[in-house]
């Protein structure tokens, strides 16, 4: 979801009423329980699901549609991971017909979890969808960190807890001391270092404002081990530029195979229009079957009904983008009854919050529930 700065859209069809009675927040258990417990080992050496699927991870091709860069669930008194939910939303987003899922991402609140709790959010993913029967689809790991040795790393442990690609962020910290090719030099260094195949997330709002332009990208895409890009800038130029030049898949043409992903589900047409090989967009959280469905009209050519579709995708969008992933979690427990809340020093949504909130996705839920 891009930080768009724009006025919302005028509010169409597909609205259903809310009365306030209906919106949820997460019950917390009963007993008194000190909110900061023990850290809990995530590492269960028995698991030996993400070490089984290693043979099969280079059977799992990026193919053009829509991913979702999933959402972390946590305990609502200690805020240790839930994983049960974690798996049960990964499969729920996979039987919607998305084409891969995305964790450690902004909205995976990547920046809140230890390595340990990385490793078992992605471990969990994968043995879900696994189970499920989703042995093909494709995972991407969130691997950005402030340093090439600590970015490395994160692409090695998302190897082995059965990733199959990563999303690497530029470094922000030290923007100031950064050299015209530092970020040339480190896209370059990661990427011939991780065992997997890397993405390249050109997101300006996460990362102090860096915003790579498209003949970085390009330059960056011929590294054979860099497979793609997502443009969360919203700069539907920039992608347009950037599929020409990659010779980008599509629904229609797998081309290259290099993959230029729109940032957000409110540029879907936009990025299949402009040549591009889908979307990574958190809205689909809330609402997988409405975006594939926008995804699968814009392929198909049928820009009229697909344009409907988008304007309440995006209104959807806006929503997202203004409460942030507070918001998006509110949403799935008033709507789906599980969400909880993001992990502190965020806050939790006061009742009157949750009401608008619940209110600003409806008219979305309303279109996802009809799909």
């Amino acid at each position: 979801m891009s930080p768009h700065n724009d006025a919302p859209s005028p509010v169409g069809s597909y609205s259903n009423g809310l009365h306030t009675s209906q919106v949820r927040l997460p019950v917390r258990p009963g007993a008194v329980q000190s909110p900061y417990s023990s850290p809990v080992d995530y590492a269960d050496s028995s698991d030996n699901t993400s070490t089984d699927s290693l043979d099969h991870a280079m059977h799992r091709p990026l193919t053009p549609g829509v991913y979702v860069p999933t959402v972390a669930f946590f305990d609502l008194l200690t805020e240790d991971l839930d994983l049960s939910t974690t798996a049960k939303h990964a499969v729920r987003l996979a039987e919607a017909g998305v084409m891969g899922l995305t964790t450690q991402g902004s909205n995976g609140e990547a920046v809140h979890l230890t390595h340990r709790e990385r490793i078992a959010v992605t471990r969990t993913t994968r043995k879900a969808l696994d189970e499920a029967g989703f042995v093909d689809m494709p995972i991407i790991v969130g691997c950005g960190a402030q340093s090439t040795r600590e970015t490395i790393e994160l692409c090695h442990e998302a190897l082995h807890s059965g990733g199959d690609y990563a999303l690497v962020l530029p470094p922000n910290y030290y923007r100031p001391l950064f050299k015209s090719d530092s970020f040339l030099e480190f896209f370059d260094e990661v990427a011939s270092a991780s065992p997997i195949p890397i993405l390249i997330y050109n997101f300006p709002g996460a990362v102090a404002g860096i915003d790579l332009d498209s003949d970085t990208i390009i330059k960056l895409s011929k590294h054979p081990n860099i497979v793609g890009c997502k443009l969360t800038c919203g700069n539907t130029g920039k992608l347009n530029r950037i599929a020409a030049a990659t010779f980008a898949s599509t629904t229609s043409d797998l081309g290259s195979g290099f993959m230029c992903l729109g940032g957000s589900a409110d540029f879907t047409v936009q990025t299949v229009v402009g040549g591009g090989s889908g979307t990574i967009g958190g809205l689909a959280n809330i609402a997988p079957k409405a975006c594939v469905k926008v995804m699968d009209l814009a392929s198909a050519g049928n820009y009229k009904e697909a344009k409907k579709m988008q304007a309440i995708v995006a209104r959807g969008d806006w929503a997202a983008i203004q409460s942030g992933i507070v918001g998006t979690k509110s949403a799935l427990e008033t709507y789906f009854g599980y969400g909880g809340y993001a992990r502190k020093p965020l806050p939790h949504p006061t009742r009157e919050e949750a009401i608008k909130y619940a209110h600003d996705f409806k008219e979305l839920v309303a279109l996802e529930k009809s799909l």
